[in-house]
């Protein structure tokens, strides 16, 4: 399988101190700064901007993955991608060309990922999977931190562990230390972890927790 890793999600840190957010999870020694963005259109919340993204690539040195819930992911790949993005992961949901953007975010260097929804099916990514890098699964209906784990993407999880042996394929939402393990159980590998990561006092040994339990 595919290695294990934590991407602790500023979504959950204090707003007005996401700067030394970002500093702390590369110094938990987590693998990626996890950054969602939204619309107020797909999902009824608004959340940060490219210059965010921006932020967090001068804060730290380790990969930015960037989480796009909007009706136009299109419109802005350019803006994130250039902003500092390592991997920029957008909805299948939404009308618009999803392999052409998803070509685009290749094309600019940056990693690609797809989105889905607890209540889509995994057949509705299939035609774009040859041009992704990662499969993200939510685990709550996106817009908003703090909601409860919903179990209904497990089997779509385990099914496309099975078809893609080598992929990246990530769960956001509701995630703590019993959550991640029944992800991980079903073949999830990357870990978008908000509020059990900074409710904590010590980030560092939440994630050498993490690391001990998913294996």
């Amino acid at each position: 399988m595919t290695q294990v890793k934590l991407y602790p999600s500023i979504l959950a840190a204090d707003v007005g101190h996401l700067y030394d957010a970002c500093v702390r999870v590369e110094q938990s020694g987590a693998d990626a700064v996890h950054i969602d963005l939204m619309d107020g259109a797909f999902v009824p919340n608004m959340s940060f901007s490219p210059a965010v993204v921006a932020m967090a690539r001068k804060a730290v040195t380790i990969p930015l993955n960037v989480h796009l819930m909007m009706m136009r992911p299109d419109q802005y790949v350019d803006a994130f991608c250039d902003a500092g993005a390592s991997s920029l992961l957008v909805h299948i949901e939404p009308e618009y060309d999803h392999a052409e953007t998803l070509k685009r975010i290749r094309d600019k260097g940056v990693k690609a990922g797809i989105v889905l929804n607890p209540s889509t099916e995994l057949s509705a990514i299939e035609k774009v999977l040859p041009l992704v890098d990662e499969v993200l699964f939510m685990t709550v209906f996106p817009g908003f931190g703090g909601q409860s784990f919903l179990s209904e993407p497990l089997e779509r999880i385990q099914a496309l562990r099975a078809q893609c042996p080598e992929l990246d394929i990530s769960v956001d939402g509701g995630l703590n230390r019993e959550t991640c393990k029944i992800c991980f159980d079903h073949g999830a590998n990357v870990f978008d972890i908000g509020s059990s990561m900074f409710k904590p006092d010590d980030m560092g040994e939440e994630v050498r927790v993490m690391r001990e339990l998913l294996v």
